[in-house]
């Protein structure tokens, strides 16, 4: 009896969640901010006949550019052009008045007007005899470095980024070769991949002398002992005094360790000014009111040229040629692609609104008194569950965005923080605030007898903050408190 193998066909049914090009849409306009959401409207109109702006108008003046409601109704119906030719075409984030501005007044907040650093290291390539490639490759890696004026990427992900996205071919020699030529650039140090790096390509610019040599042989090979202040160590292997070591010690304390910001405090990748997307501020009753920033975003509206030809084509849709036929479906493509940008548009408003007024409900203690302190931990699942929005669009939301209040312009991601419950009262404390705290112990230590990570962990469980040894490491390191050896005096 033979025996027959086969292939069996199983069906099986899975259900998979895709998002729709509206989605699509409304999510890539969701992370924009306010600057780059205009940008993005004048693009759109551009590429799109039937889509119109008009700056700023009144709500009179949008009411009358609306013509009345067709009363025959029958061909329009059937063209959906009812959902064009009503109060949907005028966005409802000018027909609500708590999403404007108060007094459609202009909120630009400019924090700088000298250019990012990135722009005067460019104004610096410009004048480098490099080949179209390389200035490519330059600009690539000026734009790679961080706020410190660091290139902190590994060279092999740079070169299959360049040739995936940019479609330049090159190799570890020649980006070796080209960063090299960028840290020539001004201020010393810019495109260092290291600390180390970045004071040895300062103390390089020194003039020749002998205690120049002295600074580049600590750095260069005894830096570990120096960020120890193992001095003697230092002294011993030199063969150098300790009047030697403390002239030398003198010129590497004047060296910068954030050569990016030399060319002005808080400046980073395109930031010439910040322009808010929100403003939280107390009316005359002192109750706290939201709105958006929104003086300056176009009106958007459908174009009445592209509504009169569709409903032309209906009256008389039985006699159209093949051709009015094509030029109708152009026309009605054009139509939905607008009113789609549109609802997207009113989508994004929409939610920007009830995220802020979820966060200002959450940490209302914060914007009636403008005190750090009082601001409870929050993550982004609390204000998820306010606005019962997904905690991924709560995160698109609170990045690249701010808010203009009444104690500064903060982004919306100083609003988040994680909290610990005291032992004492049971209350969640804020991560932030157990950083004030830890920070107030280290000012007002003995610098003497400085307090050790077991020691702040202790100290801080006395008064009622059981934080584990590593947290307590974490938070000083981000609050740039050395380790204790490095404290004492």
């Amino acid at each position: 009896m033979s025996q027959r193998s086969g292939q069996i066909q199983i069906q099986d049914q899975q259900q998979i969640q895709t998002l729709s090009p509206q989605q699509i849409l409304v999510v890539k306009l969701l992370e924009l901010s306010k600057q780059e959401l205009e940008e993005r409207i004048h693009a759109e109109v551009l590429d799109n006949p039937a889509l119109e702006t008009e700056p700023n108008p009144t709500e009179a003046e949008e009411k009358d550019d609306f013509p009345e409601d067709n009363e025959g109704g029958s061909d329009v119906d059937d063209m959906s052009l009812g959902d064009y030719a009503n109060e949907d075409d005028i966005p409802d984030y000018k027909l609500q008045e708590h999403n404007r501005s108060r007094g459609e007044r202009v909120e630009e907040i400019p924090f700088s007007d000298t250019d990012s650093f990135y722009d005067v290291l460019k104004e610096q390539l410009a004048m480098q005899p490099f080949s179209e490639k390389e200035r490519e490759i330059a600009e690539y890696l000026i734009l790679s470095l961080d706020s410190d004026g660091f290139l902190r990427r590994d060279f092999l992900p740079m070169i299959d980024d360049l040739y995936i996205n940019y479609g330049v071919d090159t190799d570890e020699v020649e980006l070796e070769k080209i960063l090299n030529a960028i840290q020539e650039f001004d201020p010393a140090g810019i495109g260092a991949r290291s600390l180390q790096e970045c004071l040895l390509l300062q103390i390089r610019r020194k003039p020749d002398s002998p205690l120049k040599k002295i600074e580049q042989e600590i750095i260069e090979n005894n830096m570990d002992d120096f960020t120890r202040k193992n001095k003697e160590r230092i002294m011993q292997r030199l063969g150098i005094s300790e009047e030697i070591y403390a002239q030398a010690l003198a010129e590497l304390v004047k060296l910068n360790p954030r050569p990016g910001s030399a060319l002005g405090e808080a400046i980073g990748k395109n930031f010439q000014q910040i322009i808010p997307d929100f403003i939280v501020e107390k009316d005359e009753e002192g109750n706290v009111q939201v709105s958006l920033n929104n003086w300056d975003v176009p009106v958007l509206r459908l174009s009445n040229d592209y509504k009169v030809l569709l409903e032309e084509y209906t009256k008389n849709k039985e006699n159209q040629s093949r051709e009015n036929k094509v030029a109708f479906s152009y026309y009605k493509q054009k139509v939905d692609a607008a009113q789609g940008f549109i609802n997207a548009v009113k989508q994004r408003q929409h939610t920007l609104m009830v995220t802020m007024e979820a966060i200002v409900k959450l940490q209302m203690a914060f914007f009636e008194e403008g005190d750090e302190a009082q601001l409870k931990p929050m993550i982004l699942r609390d204000v998820a569950e306010i606005t019962k929005l997904d905690i991924s669009t709560i995160s698109r939301v609170s990045n690249s965005k701010y808010v203009q209040t009444d104690f500064g312009i903060f982004p919306l991601r100083f609003f988040f923080s994680t909290g610990y419950k005291s032992s004492e009262s049971g209350e969640q404390m804020s991560a932030r605030e157990i950083r004030r705290i830890l920070q107030e112990l280290v000012d007002h230590e003995d610098k003497q007898q400085p307090l050790t990570d077991d020691q702040l962990v202790d100290v801080l469980k006395e008064k009622g903050y059981p934080i584990a040894r590593r947290t307590v490491a974490k938070y000083r390191k981000t609050l740039n408190i050395p380790v204790a050896r490095l404290r004492r005096i």
